[in-house]
C-alpha cells in the first residue's frame, strides 16, 4: 500500500476519451445492419468494410442526426461545417489501411458537463467529440498459433468524446463516465450497452509534483464504470512507485485485467503524426443549415440536469433524485418521469408520489416484477387522497400499492377495495377512545409520564393503539384522545 504522505506530493490529472455506438439500423458508410451482438462473424459486412477496389461510403444521415442530438446534450450546438478524414494504421481488423474519422473539423467542438463528488458540483470541460467508423475484431484463441478476425463492427458509427484534463481523482472520473452515460441514454443517442461496447472508455492518467503535466499513460477499452475507477486508482500507485524508485514513466497504451484489478503494457503510444491524417476524398464535407439544427434542438428531451432541477423543487434529497433518473433509463417501460411531470405543479402530491416510487415500487420491479403494466398514476393518486381524507395510514397504504402492483390490476373502485381488505383506518372516536383507555390502563408508566409532559412516551402509547385496533385507528385521532384523556388538551 502506498503511503498515503508520498501519494499527497503529487498531483494526477486524468482525461477521457469515450467511445459512443450511435443508435443507427446500419453502419455509418454502408447499408449493413448495424447490431452485431448476436450475429455469426462476418455475417454483417459489405464491400465497403473489406475495403475492395472502387468501394465508396455514404454517410448515414441518421448518424448525423445522432450526433447533433449528442452536441445539445453535451451543452453545445454542433459544428456548421465540419468534415471526414482518413486515419492511417496497419492491423488486420481494418483491410483498408485506414479508418474514416474526424481530425482538425469535428461534428462537435468544445462543450461541458456538471458533475457529483462528494455533494460538491464540478464541471468537466468537453474539448470536441468527432464520428468515426469503428474497425473489426481481432480475437486470439488460446494456445493457437494463429488468430481470427471479425469484421462485423467495422463501420459500426461511433461517436468520440474527448474530455478536457479536467478530473483529478477516480471518483470524479468515474461520476463523469455516469453522467455521460445518462446524457447518452437520455438524448437517445445510443444504447450504451456498457457489456456489448457499446460504450467504451480509454482513460489517460498522469501524475506530477510539478504545475507542469507528466507523461500519461492510456488504459484503453474499460467497459464499467468500477473498472473506470479502479483502473485510475491502480495507474495513480504504479506511476507514483515507478517514479519515486527514480524510473521514468513511459508513454505507453495499457489494458486492464479485470480479474487481477491491474494495468498491463500493450504498446508505445502512438502520435497524431503517425496516422499520416488526410481529408478523405469520397466523403463531401457536411454542412448543417440552421433549419436543421433546430429542428432537431426542438426534439430534445428533458435532459438529466433540468430534470434534477425540477426535482429540487418539490423538496426531494440528492439520493431520490438520482435514484428516479437512474431507474428512468434502467426501467423504461415504468415511465417513472413521466408520471411525475404530470403532477409537478401540485408539489406535495408529487414529493408524496415520489417517495412511494422511490422506496417502493423501483425496489419491486428491480428484485421481483420486472414489468407491471397498470395505470400508476391513477393508483398513486387514489392512494395519496385516501391519505390525505385520513382513510389510509402511510403504513397501510405502503401495503396496498405493493398488493396492486404485484397483482399487476387496478380495482374499478380504491376506496371500496381498500375497506373489504382491512385497510381503512376507523376514524370512529367513540370506538377509539375505548381502545385509548384501555391502552392507558394497561400501560401506566407511559401515561404518568405523558401526563407528566415527557412527550417521548406519547409515540409509543400510540403504537399500542394501532396494534390493539390492528392498524385500523387513525393515529392522528389517538394522539389527540391520548392528550384529551390525559388533559393535556
Amino acid at each position: 500500500m502506498l503511503d498515503d504522505s508520498i501519494k499527497a506530493q503529487y498531483t494526477t490529472t486524468i482525461g477521457i476519451e469515450c467511445h459512443v455506438q450511435l443508435k443507427t439500423k446500419t453502419k455509418l458508410f454502408s447499408a449493413v445492419g448495424n447490431d452485431a451482438r448476436e450475429a455469426p462473424p462476418n455475417t454483417l459486412v459489405s464491400h465497403i468494410d473489406f475495403g475492395f477496389p472502387g468501394a465508396l461510403p455514404v454517410l448515414n444521415e441518421a448518424a448525423l442526426r445522432l450526433a447533433v442530438k449528442a452536441a445539445f446534450a453535451l451543452g453545445t450546438e454542433p459544428e456548421r461545417y465540419s468534415k471526414f478524414d482518413r486515419k492511417h494504421y496497419f492491423y488486420p481488423d481494418l483491410p483498408k489501411g485506414y479508418q474514416i474519422s474526424q481530425f482538425d473539423q469535428p461534428i462537435i467542438g468544445k462543450g461541458s458537463l456538471a458533475v457529483l463528488v462528494n455533494g460538491e458540483a464540478k464541471i468537466i470541460g468537453i474539448t470536441r467529440a468527432h464520428m468515426e467508423e469503428d474497425a473489426g475484431k481481432s480475437t486470439h484463441p488460446a494456445g493457437r498459433d494463429y488468430s481470427l478476425v471479425d469484421l462485423n463492427r467495422a463501420g459500426t458509427p461511433l461517436l468520440e468524446i474527448v474530455s478536457e484534463p479536467d478530473m483529478h481523482t477516480s471518483a470524479e472520473a468515474k461520476a463523469y463516465a455516469q453522467e455521460l452515460y445518462l446524457l447518452m441514454r437520455y438524448a437517445d443517442v445510443s444504447d450504451a450497452n456498457l457489456y456489448y461496447g457499446n460504450m467504451r472508455f480509454d482513460v489517460n492518467v498522469s501524475v506530477s509534483k510539478t504545475d507542469e503535466l507528466g507523461t500519461r499513460t492510456e488504459t484503453k477499452n474499460l467497459n464499467s464504470f468500477k473498472s473506470v475507477e479502479k483502473s485510475i486508482e491502480f495507474e495513480v500507485d504504479r506511476q507514483i512507485r515507478q517514479l519515486e524508485s527514480g524510473e521514468a514513466i513511459v508513454q505507453e497504451t495499457r489494458g486492464w485485467d479485470d480479474d487481477k484489478q491491474a494495468t498491463f503494457s500493450q504498446r508505445s503510444k502512438e502520435n497524431a503524426d503517425d496516422y499520416r491524417y488526410m481529408p478523405d476524398p469520397d466523403i463531401p464535407p457536411v454542412v448543417l443549415t440552421e433549419d436543421y439544427i433546430d429542428e432537431i434542438r426542438r426534439t430534445m428531451p428533458v435532459m438529466p440536469a433540468e430534470w434534477r432541477q425540477r426535482l429540487a423543487a418539490i423538496g426531494l434529497d440528492v439520493t431520490q433524485i438520482e435514484t428516479l433518473i437512474e431507474a428512468n433509463i434502467e426501467l423504461p417501460d415504468e415511465k417513472y418521469l413521466v408520471l411525475l411531470e404530470k403532477i409537478l405543479d401540485d408539489g406535495a402530491l408529487a414529493r408524496q408520489i415520489a417517495n412511494w416510487l422511490v422506496n417502493i415500487d423501483i425496489p419491486l420491479i428491480k428484485t421481483e416484477h420486472p414489468t407491471v403494466k397498470i395505470a400508476r398514476q391513477n393508483l398513486y393518486v387514489n392512494v395519496a387522497e385516501l391519505v390525505a381524507n385520513g382513510k389510509l395510514s402511510s403504513t397501510n397504504a405502503k401495503a396496498i400499492i405493493t398488493e396492486l402492483l404485484l397483482s399487476k390490476t387496478l380495482p374499478e373502485n380504491l376506496t371500496d377495495y381498500a375497506a373489504e381488505a382491512g385497510y381503512i383506518q376507523e376514524s370512529d372516536e367513540a370506538a377509539i377512545e375505548e381502545i385509548v383507555r384501555q391502552v392507558l390502563t394497561d400501560n401506566q408508566k407511559a401515561a404518568d409520564d405523558v401526563a407528566r409532559g415527557e412527550m417521548k412516551a406519547i409515540g409509543f402509547l400510540v403504537g399500542q393503539v394501532m396494534k390493539e385496533s390492528r392498524g385500523k385507528a387513525n393515529p392522528a385521532l389517538a394522539q389527540d384522545l391520548i392528550k384529551k384523556i390525559l388533559n393535556l388538551k
